[in-house]
């Protein structure tokens, strides 16, 4: 009877044959599994970087203005960060335009708009919270600020949470000293870079 069961033992181990169809069920959840990793990780990738490029995007739209801006104007950005993130979740926008003063050594909003459900305008006291971000600058100037918030559910369920986007975007005006908005009063300083006269 032993010596029955060691001829079929090495019989099994010295068979080649196999069956395709068993060896598929075997790896098949394996390479699926590693194929929705593979695709979700490239996705969130790919979709922070959709967000990052949307914001500047804006920002440098934004900083060629030479004319006063409007409430339409800045529904037309909110729709063309949708059209740029490519998803179906919706993305909160904020544009600000902020400026430093040197005397109080502190920042201002000059104006801020917010569109989505993600974010409040800035306050002359609020942007204080994020000045650490904020980049030095001379004094009475301004840079435009737009942020952008988009949470992103992963393609699959692999370990990677959900995705809070958060993008924080500044850049200085290119031809004017300020980007005005409709009914602002454009008060708050003027910078003056000439060099005074010595007599």
């Amino acid at each position: 009877m032993l010596t029955s069961l060691r001829t079929l033992f090495r019989r099994y181990r010295r068979d080649t044959d196999g069956s395709v169809s068993v060896e598929f069920a075997f790896y098949m959840p394996l390479l699926l599994g590693v194929f929705a990793a593979i695709y979700t990780y490239f996705d969130a990738f790919r979709q922070e970087s959709a967000n990052l490029k949307a914001a500047y995007t804006i920002s440098d739209l934004i900083s060629r203005e030479t004319v006063t801006l409007n409430e339409t104007y800045i529904d037309s950005m909110h729709e063309l960060a949708q059209l740029l993130i490519r998803v179906d979740s919706s993305i909160s926008l904020r544009i600000s335009v902020i400026r430093w003063d040197e005397d109080d050594n502190r920042y201002y909003v000059d104006w801020s708009k917010v569109r989505g459900g993600q974010f409040v305008e800035w306050q002359d006291a609020t942007i204080q919270t994020v000045k650490g971000n904020l980049p030095s600058m001379p004094d009475q100037e301004r840079v435009i600020l737009v942020e952008t918030r988009n949470d992103i559910e992963p393609a699959f369920r692999v370990g990677l949470p959900n995705m809070d986007i958060q993008n924080f975007v500044f850049t200085r005006p290119r031809f004017a000293p300020q980007v005005k908005f409709e009914g602002q009063d454009g008060s708050g300083g003027s910078h003056d870079d000439s060099t005074p006269s010595t007599d």
